[in-house]
């Protein structure tokens, strides 16, 4: 990954605020920081969310608390607990993700 044109700054996840996005059940509530060519979140999925599309784009993702499953297009599943994290390219491995608990991750695409 190579970030350019972002000089060095700190983000205060609690003052930003956060926006939902419905899931195909469930909703998620991103605290987002764009610049450049990153987009940082923050995202805490409620219980029973699950997404409502395949995703291509290319992630870093740290699972901070609860537990998410990772499925992707050719059928497997990855179960991720807090601690855990996937990195994935763009355009390879289109995943969804869901949860039954809830879990709050930590994304960089």
């Amino acid at each position: 990954m190579k970030i350019a044109e972002v000089p060095f700054c700190v983000v205060d996840w609690a003052s930003v605020s956060p926006t939902k996005h419905a899931g195909k059940t469930g909703e998620a509530f991103w605290r987002t920081f764009e610049k450049g060519n990153i987009r940082v979140r923050m995202v805490q999925y409620t219980p029973g969310y699950v997404a409502d599309h395949w995703c291509k784009k290319g992630h870093v993702l740290l699972v901070m608390e609860g537990e998410l499953v990772i499925e992707l297009d050719d059928g497997r599943k990855f179960v991720l607990k807090a601690g855990s994290s996937y990195q994935v390219a763009e355009d390879i491995n289109p995943h969804r993700s869901f949860t039954k608990t809830g879990a709050r991750l930590f994304i960089v695409d």
